[in-house]
Order: C-alpha cells, then structure tokens, then sequence
C-alpha cells in the first residue's frame, strides 16, 4: 500500500458515526495524525527501518 492509500484508509477509517452525525474530515485527519505518531513513537530500533514509510504517510494526511 502506497503512503497516500495509507493515509486515505486512515482518514476514512476515523470518520466514524457519532450521535448519527459523521466525523467531519478535519477531525478526522487531526485522529489519523495522532495514530501515525503514536506508530512513530513506539517504533524500536527493529523496526525504525519503516520510519520513512509512517513519515511520508504522515505527510499525505497533512495533503487531505
């Protein structure tokens, strides 16, 4: 998956029903922002070779 599908699929997946009402987009990317970061955070030295993938996913949602 692309880092810009992995953004959309992030936003897309944050824009949850609450109260009937959608979350709106800028919500939602600011919900996706905070899971990238945390992905971003917890990565060990192991896994820090996918580091450049989270940040340029962190990019495309800061596009959206």
């Amino acid at each position: 998956m692309t880092p810009k599908e992995k953004a959309e699929e992030l936003v897309d997946k944050m824009k949850y029903p609450m109260d009937g009402v959608y979350i709106i987009s800028h919500v939602a990317n600011e919900l996706a922002l905070i899971a990238v970061d945390e992905v971003i955070s917890s990565m060990t030295v192991a896994t820090s070779v996918h580091l450049p993938y989270w940040q340029q996913v962190k990019h495309e949602i800061e596009k959206l």
